[in-house]
């Protein structure tokens, strides 16, 4: 391993919004992996609005710093990224589940 690899955060320290409530929830009995995947679904909808505000606004000539949209374009990737790699280990998951015989 490369010395630049970080060490690996707890999920709810990834999603911070949410963090200090899916940390109770998880405590509590709730699904942490739940709340996970609605914070990322949450982050997917926050970034496409954004990015349909800076896109109105750099078609209308309004937009002061162009480049801004290009990193909430990264952004809004990065966060669809992330929720269909959460969706694909869900579905492993669960497929792997299935297959167990009890």
């Amino acid at each position: 391993m490369s010395a630049n690899v970080q060490a690996i955060s707890p999920l709810w320290e990834v999603f911070p919004s949410r963090g200090a409530a899916a940390a109770e929830k998880k405590e509590g009995g709730g699904s942490l992996f739940g709340e996970i995947f609605q914070t990322a679904i949450d982050n997917v909808r926050e970034s496409e609005d954004t990015i349909a505000k800076q896109e109105y606004l750099l078609s209308t000539g309004q937009m002061d710093n162009p480049a801004q949209l290009m990193l909430d374009l990264y952004k809004g990737q990065v966060s669809m990224s992330v929720l269909v790699q959460l969706r694909e280990k869900a579905l492993n998951a669960y497929s792997e589940l299935s297959r167990m015989s009890l």
